[in-house]
């Protein structure tokens, strides 16, 4: 029966592969005609075989691809624990609201607490913040890094500060050892907010490993994708099991799924207000959610795990061979920047255009998707802006200024690993034609 089934699954994985060539063919690029994506899915034949594999198994919850998948990822970023949930979103819900857990006794986040970040990036950053009843406190950015201008940290701290929540934005390490000092002369949480970083590094060393919590994004549009998908990483074992409990419908026992007693104690706990012997497993020490991932899931991030590597170079030549192409534009669009001691592995390439060029930025992203161009804002903008924070409670060091400046002036091409040289020679070749048109 063995021999049968494994000989079944390679006719199956044969015709998937072969499904795979046919369907998944290549187009030829037409300049004006095909769309230059901003961000997609890079995969191949392995991640439909992964995926079969996963679906031929069964197993529709958390199970041996996640395991698997927690395990090289951890690897891959140098960190002790890897927990996957079901979006990056997710993560940084998880990220934030463990250290609210009362495990973390004097060190826990409490509501009315201040958390330092910014307001120019993507609403999930900031929303874990204001969902747990803390309060953010908004530093302005620096262009054209986009990342927290470190010079105003001390004027955000206060007595009530204790925490830094923070994004990597479009893949540029923040200044993780000012932030990092600052953090720990403090006694505040830093939390990384690793989304469209995954394989940047600063000073060598992989973001994701410098907070005290971070997390990853597997949407399609990241560096590897398991269509909807996310991470959270600690290198701290009590952070660890808080954040399992808390994606875990917020329970104290933390057996996988499909495992019993690993405590080998599962009867023999004692909670106060609960009978003796309580089983374990229906024991609640915070009120969670259930956040996981689907094998399915993990299945095809095992398979893009292997091409990560692959994918973060073709970003950074994508991104040097825009940046070296678009010199020429100097004089109406500021070009981006690493943070010093960095090397992104850049999720996109902002162009930010410059006030006094007498261009428009709605012209500009415009003429650009009119010519199957596609553009992105940078998020969205200056939060503060937004309907959906008109009424919240918040400090701001100063009027942020340069938050508005992203607003209203900064957009972004995609660098991701299908585009071509040919792609590439177009949209600068457009944009070139759009300064000289107007």
């Amino acid at each position: 029966m063995a021999e049968k089934k494994e000989l079944l699954k390679k006719r199956i994985f044969d015709l998937v592969k072969e499904y795979y060539n046919v369907t998944f063919k290549t187009e030829s690029f037409i300049p004006g005609k095909t769309q230059i994506r901003y961000s997609a899915k890079v995969f191949d034949s392995e991640e439909l075989v992964s995926l079969t594999s996963a679906a031929l198994d069964f197993w529709l919850t958390t199970g041996p691809y996640a395991s698997e998948f927690e395990h090289s990822f951890a690897n891959y970023l140098d960190v002790k624990y890897a927990s996957l949930v079901n979006s990056g979103s997710s993560a940084n819900l998880l990220a934030v609201t463990s250290l609210t857990s009362p495990k973390l006794k004097d060190r826990r986040l409490l509501p009315g607490d201040e958390v330092i970040t910014v307001a120019s990036g993507f609403p999930t950053t900031l929303n874990p913040i204001i969902q747990n009843r803390l309060v953010p406190v908004f530093v302005d950015v620096e262009i054209p890094t986009y990342n927290i201008d470190v010079a105003d940290l001390d004027k955000a701290l206060s007595e009530k500060t204790r925490a830094i929540v923070l994004a990597h934005t479009l893949g540029n390490p923040f200044n993780l050892s000012k932030i990092q000092e600052f953090a720990e002369q403090n006694n505040l949480w830093l939390v990384e907010d690793c989304c469209d970083a995954l394989g940047s590094t600063y000073s060598g060393k992989k973001v994701g490993g410098f907070g005290h919590v971070a997390t990853s994004s597997f949407y399609p549009a990241h560096h590897i994708t398991t269509g909807e998908g996310g991470c959270v990483m600690t290198n701290d074992p009590l952070l660890n099991k808080i954040v399992g409990s808390f994606r875990d419908w917020g329970r104290d026992c933390w057996c996988p799924p499909g495992q019993d007693n690993t405590c080998k104690n599962r009867f023999g706990w004692t909670f106060e207000s609960l009978p003796e012997g309580y089983d374990h497993k229906y024991v609640y020490s915070h009120v969670g959610y259930n956040l996981k991932m689907t094998d399915l899931q993990a299945a095809i991030g095992v398979a893009q795990l292997k091409k990560l590597p692959w994918i973060v170079e073709k970003r950074k030549e994508h991104f040097k061979y825009l940046y070296d192409n678009l010199r020429s534009v100097e004089s109406h669009f500021i070009l981006p920047e690493a943070t010093p001691e960095s090397d992104p592995s850049w999720f996109g390439f902002p162009l930010a255009v410059k006030p006094e060029s007498g261009l428009k930025r709605a012209d500009v992203i415009a003429d650009l998707e009119e010519k199957k161009i596609a553009t992105r804002l940078l998020f969205g903008g200056n939060l503060l802006r937004q309907p959906a924070y008109r009424d919240i409670q918040y400090r701001s060091i100063g009027k942020l200024p340069r938050s508005d400046f992203v607003m209203n002036n900064v957009f972004w091409v995609g660098v991701w690993p299908g585009l071509t040289k040919e792609m590439m020679d177009y949209v600068v070749e457009v944009i070139q034609n759009i300064i000289r048109r107007r």
